[in-house]
């Protein structure tokens, strides 16, 4: 995507300098909408360094462990979709928990003769409740930088929007639960994690900084400080990995000792979010060119246009399914909805929270459905499932769909 995207960069610096604008100009509106980025790229390098903390200190594991001592056979597909929602939201990241704990969970279900198309997209609905809505995701936070929004803000507002689906699809899982019973739950795999981890209750503590500070209103960047601070102590005082090594894997990702678990754990650190802060820098730049340039201009009229006659947010759904099927990643196609939509919201009687919240119910989530993106075949990849499984993953779909019909019931300035 960097190089691609590079290209693309050097293809619109043509187009404006055809257009009679100079380099110098292009480049100093580019650097500052990437100026206006910083934030979000920080948070995204943080979270790197969460990833690896929660690896090493057992916490994404403890999770897992504790969650399948709750498993009746009845209740497998919906004690699964309710950790992957917790640990998505405490972590703010779907491909980190598409790879640990919904390994775990397809492994489970494998074994226990759960239907593992089922099971994929009951984990996809968990992975992107909180890839959507976590302080900490990395999505929510580009959303409100690229919107000057406040993430806390946007939060509520995402949770109020979200009730209404989670139900819905809490009550479907109930339904595949019942019907789907698990026979039951390997104990080899289990048996692992206990000779790898130390389950101490301890390795909670993590996921309890960043559950609970944000809710105490605590600075995002600060309940990470706490997370990440907790996390080296847990593995240094509780698992017994020497403080210097936790330091060195919160850089370069967690390799586990244990063959078998370190297919599932392996990964994470400063260094797996360095190609996704470079992709968000270049992009970002895109934004200052398109501004400085025009070239938008003749689309975001036609798109205004179309607002008046059918509505803001059904035209954010056309833009969103479009920008994500030819550009095949959700950040690439949230920085475009922005770019297009922008105008139609500020200039014609919406405002910036309404356009935060609309690319939230739409793009953030319809990038990730279509087989072809990033955001849906690499969970799907991580869990050895395909795109067979992705009518079970209802919360993708319901929350758009809720949206759609209750928007009117929201509070925004406007509306058309």
């Amino acid at each position: 995507m960097v190089w691609a995207l590079a290209v693309g960069l050097i293809a619109f610096l043509g187009a404006g300098k055809s257009k009679g604008f100079a380099f110098k100009e292009m480049l100093t509106e580019g650097a500052k909408s990437i100026g206006n980025s910083l934030v979000v790229i920080e948070v995204m390098l943080i979270i790197g360094f969460i990833t690896a903390a929660w690896r090493v200190s057992g916490t994404i594991i403890v999770f897992v462990y504790y969650g399948t001592k709750l498993i009746l056979p009845p209740l497998f597909l919906l004690i699964s979709f309710g950790l992957s929602c917790l640990l998505s939201y405490a972590l703010g990241t779907s491909f980190g928990v598409a790879g640990t704990a919904g390994v775990i969970f397809m492994t489970l279900a494998r074994s226990g003769g759960v239907d593992p198309v089922i099971t994929a997209g009951v984990i996809m609905s968990g992975i992107f409740f909180g890839d959507r809505c976590s302080p900490v995701s990395s999505s929510a936070n580009m959303v409100a930088g690229i919107t000057n929004t406040k993430i806390f803000d946007n939060v509520k507002l995402m949770m109020k929007t979200a009730i209404l689906p989670l139900a819905l699809t809490t009550l479907i899982y109930v339904f595949l639960s019942i019907t789907h019973p698990i026979s039951h739950v390997d104990t080899g795999l289990i048996s692992k994690l206990e000779e790898t981890f130390n389950l101490s209750l301890w390795a909670f503590l993590p996921a309890i900084f960043m559950l609970v500070l944000p809710l105490l209103k605590v600075g995002v960047i600060k309940a990470m400080a706490a997370s990440i601070v907790s996390g080296v102590l847990v593995a240094w005082l509780v698992q017994g990995v020497p403080l210097l090594e936790v330091l060195k894997i919160c850089v370069l990702g967690y390799t586990s000792p244990n063959n078998d678990i370190g297919a599932i754990l392996n990964g994470g650190g400063l260094i797996s979010m360095i190609e996704i802060a470079i992709i968000l820098i270049i992009s970002s730049a895109y934004s200052g060119i398109f501004a400085c340039t025009h070239i938008l201009d003749e689309l975001q009229g036609k798109i205004t246009n179309w607002a008046y006659i059918i509505g803001r947010f059904p035209v954010m759904l056309l833009m969103s399914l479009a920008s994500s099927a030819v550009l095949c990643n959700q950040t690439i196609a949230t920085l475009i909805c922005n770019d297009l939509m922008e105008s139609t919201y500020l200039d014609h009687g919406g405002n910036r929270e309404e356009l935060a919240i609309d690319m939230e119910n739409s793009v953030i989530l319809i990038a990730c459905t279509l087989p072809w993106c990033i955001g849906c075949s690499v969970p799907l990849a991580f869990m050895g499932a395909d795109m067979s499984s992705m009518p079970y993953a209802a919360y993708m779909y319901l929350v758009p769909i809720c949206y759609l019909i209750t928007k009117k019931k929201f509070k925004f300035n406007g509306g058309f």
